[in-house]
């Protein structure tokens, strides 16, 4: 990261999230999160999610952006793909959908790059993700910057932030294939 960069940081929520946003905000990074997750189902646990994000974006002093939630588009795409495992195909599809939005909004919006955190959590395949990101950059034309939120002290930061904050943890990633929104 340079200080010319103004970041667009995907969040998928609050516990992924708290470690990267206190420490870009700590090192004065100009950036924003931005939620963008059509694939959180039922409704209510989308909204008690992104309120989370909101509260910690406001403790650190960060722009918080919500994009719409089209959990329809997201039921298209994902269509044929809802007995995919954690980790499956359904996840690739979703990961690129959701940050080649995000990087449409960030060239609309003046930003010079897009981050995220969605392979911080260990169920998640950071590989995976990456790539969903290559593809969604190739796209777009919005550069992509890895950041960091596993190693280098990150995951114990994470974990103590959880705590000092009491976030709330959810007990699923989020989509819920067979059920209705």
């Amino acid at each position: 990261m340079t200080n010319k960069e103004k970041i667009l940081l995907l969040s998928c929520c609050a516990p992924c999230s708290v470690a990267v946003i206190k420490t870009m905000a700590q090192q004065q990074a100009d950036f924003a999160v931005v939620f963008y997750n059509p694939n959180i189902r039922p409704f209510a646990e989308y909204e008690k999610r992104r309120d989370e994000n909101k509260r910690v974006c406001m403790i650190y002093g960060v722009p918080f952006i919500e994009l719409e939630y089209d959990n329809k588009r997201w039921c298209d795409l994902t269509k044929g793909l809802e007995n995919e495992p954690e980790r499956g195909k359904r996840c690739s599809v979703c990961f690129e959908m959701r940050l080649k939005r995000v990087m449409q909004y960030a060239l609309e919006n003046k930003f010079t790059a897009v981050a995220s955190v969605l392979g911080v959590s260990r169920h998640k395949n950071l590989d995976q993700v990456n790539q969903a990101a290559q593809n969604a950059s190739e796209q777009t034309g919005c550069p992509y910057i890895h950041i960091e939120g596993r190693k280098g002290g990150m995951q114990e930061l994470r974990i103590q932030l959880i705590a000092e904050l009491d976030l709330y943890k959810q007990t699923y990633c989020g989509c819920k294939p067979n059920q209705n929104s």
